[in-house]
C-alpha cells in the first residue's frame, strides 16, 4: 500500500513499527549471539520512559517498573514471538504483568516495540488516555490481561497455557510477578493447579526485590525459602540475577526446554534499579519523583548511555 493511499491510523502504525523495527535490528547481531551491549542500551531507553512518564503524571510505581526492566526488555526485544502490528496474532507468546503497578515498565515496552506511539507514553494517568494506572487489555494493544488486585496473573497465564494446549498451539506463557505478589494465598493455588497439569508452556519469572509498599518481604510476610517452595510444589526452578543479561536469556532457553512441568524464575533484582537514590528505597514504590528528582535520573541515565557507546 503506497503512503498517499494510508488512512491516518495505517500511517501511525506505520511510523510506529518503523521505531521499532530499528530497536529491534539494534538488539539483534549477525552471528545470533546474545547483544547485551545493544540490549542495556535499550534497557536505558526504558528507564528513561518510566522516569519521564511517571514525573510527567506525578503518580505512579518507579521502583518496581525499574526492578524488571532487563526480565521484560529480553522478553520484547529478543525472545518472544510477536507482532506489534497484528496485536491478536493467534500464534503469539503471551506475556502476562501480573503485578500490575508495573504498567510504566509494559507501557514503555511495548512503545518501543512498536505497539503504540512513544508519545503517548506522556499521557500516563491522564483523564481519559488509555494508559491507566494499571493495565486494561481492552484498550491497550499488546495487553493481554487486565490487572489490579495481586495475585491473579498466574492463575489466568493457566488458563492461557491450558488453552494453548487443547488448541495444539506451541506459544509460550510468561508471567512476571512480584516478591510481595507471592504473599497472595491465590499463587499458591495456581502453582499447585500449574504442576498439576504439567504446563511446561508456561514459565513464571518473580521479580525478587524483596521489598513491597509497607516495607521488606521478610518482615511483612516471610516467604522464604521462596524457591523450595516452588520446588516442592512441582515446579522446575532456577535463580539468577535479575539484571544479567546473560543469566535471563539461559534461564529462560533452560525453561524452555523443560518438559512436563512448569518452570519459575526467581530472579534477585534491586527496587528502583538505575537511579542511584531510588535504589533499595521503599518509599519510592509508589511515590512519583518531583521534577528536581526526574532531572536527577535522567543525568544518571543519560551517563550510563554514553558509557554504553
Amino acid at each position: 500500500m503506497s503512503s498517499e493511499s494510508e488512512t491516518p491510523e495505517q500511517k501511525t502504525a506505520s511510523a510506529v513499527a518503523n521505531h521499532a523495527e530499528s530497536l529491534v535490528m539494534q538488539t539483534a547481531d549477525s552471528n545470533g549471539c546474545p547483544p547485551f551491549k545493544e540490549l542495556k542500551k535499550a534497557a536505558v531507553t526504558v528507564r528513561r520512559h518510566i522516569i519521564k512518564m511517571i514525573a510527567e503524571a506525578e503518580s505512579g510505581h518507579p521502583g518496581g517498573s525499574l526492578s524488571a526492566v532487563e526480565i521484560v526488555s529480553s522478553l520484547y526485544f529478543k525472545l518472544l514471538r510477536h507482532r506489534p502490528l497484528d496485536p491478536a496474532w493467534p500464534d503469539r507468546d503471551r506475556f502476562i504483568l501480573s503485578k500490575g503497578h508495573a504498567a510504566p515498565l509494559l507501557y514503555a515496552v511495548l512503545a518501543e516495540s512498536g505497539y503504540l506511539p512513544v508519545e503517548e507514553l506522556a499521557t500516563l494517568r491522564r483523564f481519559g488516555s488509555r494508559l491507566q494506572g494499571h493495565t486494561d487489555s481492552t484498550r491497550v494493544p499488546g495487553v493481554e490481561c487486565s490487572s489490579g488486585s495481586l495475585g491473579q496473573g498466574l492463575s489466568f497465564g493457566i488458563g492461557i497455557a491450558l488453552a494453548g494446549r487443547l488448541n495444539r498451539q506451541d506459544y509460550r506463557v510468561f508471567v512476571l510477578l512480584g516478591g510481595g505478589e507471592c504473599d497472595e494465598g491465590q499463587v499458591w493455588e495456581a502453582a499447585m493447579a500449574a504442576a498439576h497439569y504439567k504446563l511446561d508452556n508456561l514459565v513464571g519469572i518473580i521479580d525478587h526485590n524483596e521489598l513491597q509498599i509497607d516495607g521488606p518481604n521478610r518482615e511483612i510476610m516471610n516467604i522464604e525459602p521462596l524457591a523450595d517452595k516452588w520446588r516442592a510444589f512441582g515446579w522446575e526452578v532456577q535463580e539468577i540475577d535479575g539484571h544479567d543479561f546473560a543469566q535471563i536469556l539461559d534461564a529462560f532457553e533452560t525453561a524452555g526446554n523443560t518438559k512436563g512441568r512448569p518452570s519459575m524464575i526467581i530472579a534477585r533484582t534491586v527496587k528502583g534499579k538505575g537511579v542511584s537514590f531510588m535504589e533499595n528505597r521503599v518509599e519510592f514504590h509508589g511515590k512519583a519523583p518531583t521534577r528536581d528528582q526526574a532531572a536527577q535520573a535522567l543525568e544518571e541515565l543519560d551517563r550510563e548511555a554514553k558509557c554504553l557507546n
